[in-house]
C-alpha cells in the first residue's frame, strides 16, 4: 500500500476513534489527555494486538485483512458509508456486498414517486421485491395493494400471475430479460443466498423459469422501450429506465414513461376513470 494511502487510513482511524465516548463502552474517563477512545481500547474491542493497531494508525501496519477491517469498523461503530470508506482507504475497494432485508422506504422517497403523475414508477429491492409504487403504477402495471407482500416479487409476477403475463405481448423475451438481469443484480448485491428459496420454488412450479435459469444468461437492467397490453387502454408503448437510489444501494427506482402523446392521453384516461387511490 502506498505511504500516502497508509497515512490517510491512519488519520481516518484516529479521527473516528477520538469521536467516541469512552463511558459509553464502559471505559474509565479518568486521566485522559485526549478525547475519545485510546488505541488499546479500540484494539481490545476489535480483538487485535494493541501494538499492531498502533502501527496501523501510524502507517506501519501493512494492509489489513477484510475480516480485521470489519472488526475495526464494528469497534469504531462506523456507519455503512464510513465502513465503505474504511475499505476504500485500506484496500482500494469497497467491502464485499452483503444483502440486508429492506424494511421500507422514507416518506420523502414515496413523495418522489407520487410526483410522477402519468409515469408508472416503483421501487424494488435487489431481490426484485416491489416495496413502493405510485398510483400510475397501480393503474397501468397492476394493483399491488391487492397483493400480499410476498407476491409483489417481479419474478413471481412474471411467471405466476396470469394478468401480468397476458400484459406482455412478447412474454418470452421479457421473461428471459428479467431472469438474466435478476441473476446479475442479486449476485452484485450479495443476495444470492437470499433468493435460493425463490429460485427453487419457481424452478419447481415453472418449467419455463427452470429452463431460463439454467441458461445462465446475464443482462444489465438499464433502459429501453417495451409494449404493454392493458385490458382497457389496449397496447401502451412505454420507455423504461432504472436508477440507483442515492444512499440506498439496496433499492432501485424504475420509471415507465409513456412514449408518445397518445400513450400519455391513454394513461391520463385510465387515471381519471380508475377508482384506485394511492
Amino acid at each position: 500500500m502506498p505511504k500516502a494511502e497508509e497515512n490517510k487510513l491512519g488519520a481516518y482511524l484516529m479521527d473516528r476513534r477520538t469521536k467516541l465516548d469512552p463511558a459509553a463502552f464502559g471505559f474509565s474517563t479518568k486521566r485522559r489527555r485526549t478525547p475519545g477512545l485510546r488505541r488499546e481500547e479500540v484494539a481490545q474491542r476489535a480483538n487485535v494486538s494493541p501494538t499492531w493497531y498502533t502501527w496501523l494508525e501510524q502507517g506501519r501496519g501493512g494492509a489489513p485483512s477484510p475480516d480485521v477491517l470489519n472488526r475495526i469498523s464494528r469497534a469504531l461503530m462506523l456507519t455503512d458509508i464510513e465502513h465503505e470508506h474504511l475499505f476504500l482507504l485500506a484496500l482500494g475497494r469497497p467491502p464485499e456486498a452483503r444483502y440486508k432485508t429492506v424494511q421500507g422506504i422514507t416518506p420523502r422517497l414515496q413523495r418522489v414517486l407520487d410526483t410522477l403523475e402519468v409515469s408508472p414508477a416503483f421501487i424494488r429491492t435487489a431481490t426484485w421485491d416491489i416495496v413502493a409504487w405510485n398510483r400510475a403504477a397501480s393503474v397501468v402495471l397492476g394493483d399491488y395493494d391487492n397483493l400480499e407482500p410476498s407476491q409483489r416479487n417481479i419474478l413471481r409476477l412474471i411467471f405466476s400471475n396470469s394478468r401480468v403475463r397476458s400484459a406482455q405481448p412478447d412474454w418470452e423475451s421479457v421473461a428471459r430479460f428479467v431472469v438474466a438481469a435478476f441473476r446479475v443484480e442479486t449476485a452484485r448485491a450479495g443476495a444470492t443466498e437470499n433468493v435460493t428459496a425463490l429460485v427453487d420454488e419457481l424452478s419447481r412450479s415453472s418449467p419455463e423459469f427452470a429452463r431460463m435459469w439454467r441458461s445462465n444468461e446475464v443482462r444489465d437492467h438499464g433502459e429501453g422501450t417495451k409494449k404493454l397490453r392493458h385490458p382497457i387502454a389496449g397496447i401502451l408503448t412505454m420507455e423504461h429506465s432504472a436508477f440507483a437510489v442515492d444512499g440506498r444501494p439496496d433499492l432501485t427506482l424504475v420509471i415507465y414513461n409513456p412514449a408518445t402523446p397518445e400513450d400519455i392521453k391513454r394513461v391520463k384516461s385510465l387515471l381519471k376513470s380508475s377508482k384506485i387511490r394511492k
